[in-house]
Parts: C-alpha cells; structure tokens; sequence
C-alpha cells in the first residue's frame, strides 16, 4: 500500500520509525508534504533519505500572507530536487481563513502556474472554498495532473471524474457518519481513486482520537477496499498503480 500524503516532519516519532512502522504492515511508498519554508526542507532531507519517501512541495493556503516572488522561488527550487515529485498542497481554505484570502488566491494561482511549467502534479487542499476552488482548477489546471487530497467534496464527484481529477480518501472516510464520502468511496473510478493518512491528523476508526501515521494508511484501505466490494489486494495494486503514474516511480 501507498500513503500518498503524510507529514512526517509534524509527528511525534522520528521519522525513521514512522517509515519502518508503515513497512512493518506493508506500505512500501511514502508521499511526505512540506508546507513551509522549514518543512519543505525536512521533506526533502527525509526523502534523501529514504527511498522509498518523495516529497511533496509547496505552501499550504494557511502559510500564504504575504505570499511573494520570493516564495514562489523557493518552492520552485526545491521542486527541482529529485526527491520532489509534487508541487502543493495549495488550495483554498475559508474554514480557518488564517491567511488572508487574496493571499491564498495569489499563491493558489501562482502554484497552479509553477506545476504547469514544470510539469508536476499538484495535490490540493480546500476546505469552505469548493466553489472557488474548483473555479480556478477548471480555469488554470485542464492540463494538470491534480489530486484532491483529503477527499471532502462528494456531492461534486461526477465533476471530479469529469476532469479526471484523482480523489484521495483519508481516515475520515472510516467515520461512521461519513456516509457521503463512503459513497463517493465506492463510486470513484479506479483510475482515479488514492488513498493516504494525512498524519499526523485524521486517525482512521480503529485508532481514532491517538495521533496518525502512515502505517495506519492500511486500515483505511481496508475501509475502502470494503466500501468497493473488493479484496484488500486489489485495492492495493490500484492504489499502487495510480500513484506510481502520478508520482512518476
């Protein structure tokens, strides 16, 4: 199994642990995400580390005031590193609003350009912001390879698959009240369908309320595996496909 968006460098176990934790159980790739200055460098060091760790590279929308030319530089010159294989998250997010939001919206685009010229997929974070958000992906990213990290927008599904943007559930889809994105779950194609932790955040059912990490991706797929009416493996080999295209290994 894949755990196609972590954040190793905001968990409480060294990251060395986390990874050979996660190998234990059976996942053999990590997708660690830096989403500042500091932490897209400690993705990129984890990653040198390990081969079996890429980062993810970019400014969440809750570290975007003030976001400038010098930012985006920065980004871009760690999206040059090999170990980077995508640029984000970026995105929208009105639920928190802890950057302003003409700031977030300048970063959002300027991500959306960077991946565009380098050619990388960006993985994208929105939350109270659908609207706006998939506003400007439909404008900015048809070209793009795009993952919507932490699915949370299943009544708008048929226009995911549309676009052939892939759809990444976290252990909130295990919550036995989500039944919207259970459904959405079930119904997203294969070819557009990731699972991840988001670790430290979002524990899967089984653990829920202790602090994630990746090895916990596999109770979530298990969840999902379960939703499709599908064996756990071929739901793995699905996972591993996808990611393996969109993260270029």
């Amino acid at each position: 199994m894949i755990d196609t968006h972590c954040h190793l460098d905001a968990c409480a176990s060294p990251e060395p642990e986390l990874v050979e934790r996660a190998r234990a159980v059976g996942v053999t790739r990590l997708a660690t995400v830096g989403t500042d200055d500091a932490g897209i460098e400690r993705s990129l060091a984890i990653a040198r580390d390990d081969d079996d760790v890429v980062a993810i590279v970019g400014r969440h929308p809750h570290e975007t005031a003030g976001f400038d030319d010098g930012d985006l530089g920065r980004i871009e010159a760690a999206a040059a590193e090999p170990e980077a294989r995508a640029i984000g998250e970026t995105g929208l997010d009105y639920y928190r609003d802890h950057s302003p939001r003409a700031d977030q919206r300048r970063a959002f685009e300027a991500h959306i350009e960077l991946a565009a010229r380098l050619g990388m997929p960006l993985v994208i974070h929105t939350r109270a912001a659908e609207d706006d958000t998939f506003a400007l992906l439909r404008e900015r990213a048809a070209a793009l390879t795009v993952v919507l990290h932490c699915f949370s927008a299943p009544d708008r599904l048929e226009e995911c698959v549309e676009h052939g943007w892939l759809c990444s559930f976290a252990g909130n889809v295990t919550y036995p009240s989500a039944t919207d994105l259970q459904a959405a779950a079930r119904e997203v194609p294969d070819d557009l369908l990731l699972v991840e932790t988001d670790s430290p955040y979002l524990s899967p059912q089984p653990v829920r309320g202790r602090p994630n990490e990746p090895a916990n991706v596999v109770a979530t797929a298990e969840a999902v595996a379960a939703l499709r009416g599908v064996v756990y493996e071929e739901l793995e080999a699905t996972v591993e496909a996808n990611a393996a295209r969109v993260f270029r290994w």
